[in-house]
This record gives C-alpha cells, sequence and structure tokens, in this order.
C-alpha cells in the first residue's frame, strides 16, 4: 500500500508539473509516435527529453552542410525566437513560450519531415520525433 501512495504521489507531482503544457491535440500527435515508435522497435520503451535535447542540440551527419542541427535555424536555446535563412523570424520552439506549438498535426508531419530531411538527410524515426515534442513540451 506504502508503494502504491508514493507511485501515486509521484505521478501527481509530474501531472502538476506538465500540467499547463497539456493540450488534447498536443496528446493525440505524441500517442501516434508512440504507437509508431513501438512498431518501428518491439523494445520502445518511451520518450525521452534529455534524449530529444540531444538531438535537438547536437551537429548531424547526412543532410544539408548549411543545416547541420536544429539549432542552425532554431536557435541554441528553445526558449527564444530562430531565424530562417531567408531571415525568417522562427517563433521559439519551447512549448512554454509558443503554446499553440505542436498541436496541429498537418504542421507537425510538415516541419518534421522538411526539417529531418534538410539535418539528417532522411525523415526522423517516430523515436526521435517523440523525443524531440518530450523535450520541447517540457521545456
Amino acid at each position: 500500500m506504502k508503494m502504491l501512495t508514493l507511485a501515486l504521489a509521484t505521478a501527481a507531482i509530474l501531472l502538476s508539473a506538465v500540467g499547463a503544457q497539456a493540450n488534447p491535440a498536443r496528446d493525440a500527435i505524441v500517442a501516434g509516435f508512440v504507437a509508431q515508435a513501438k512498431a518501428e522497435n518491439p523494445g520502445f520503451d518511451g520518450f525521452s527529453a534529455t534524449r530529444g535535447e540531444i538531438f535537438f542540440k547536437a551537429n548531424q551527419v547526412g543532410g544539408k552542410p548549411e543545416t547541420p542541427s536544429c539549432t542552425s535555424c532554431h536557435g541554441a536555446t528553445p526558449f527564444t525566437p530562430g531565424q530562417t535563412r531567408a531571415g525568417k523570424v522562427i517563433d521559439p520552439m519551447a512549448v512554454s513560450k509558443t503554446q499553440d506549438r505542436y498541436t496541429d498535426p498537418k504542421k507537425v508531419d510538415k516541419w518534421f519531415r522538411r526539417n529531418c530531411n534538410s539535418v539528417l538527410g532522411r525523415e526522423c524515426t517516430a523515436e526521435e520525433k517523440g523525443d524531440y515534442l518530450t523535450f520541447m513540451i517540457s521545456r
């Protein structure tokens, strides 16, 4: 019984910490990536904000030389605006700064397709997308 109480208390704390970020449309997008990740990798055990942050900041290979990482356009931190190569301002990626971010499935698909191909030279995996979203939603 003590373990159950501790588990429920921990869950309540975690949920309250992300409660301001909760959004049914965003949750559905993440749930779709969970299903895809499980299909791609039977050993999938959940998304990680830590892996998402590493992915966001890492210099990748295979993509365009002018966009070696997400930070090339989105800036070093998800809390500040970024800028396209054409000079257009990109709103901050962190959900705490741009609350409607990642709520339109068509936009999420469009931008992952474009940006993953630009940075990686390929489509992102469902796990990469979910990790990235988990990081941005937690910020």
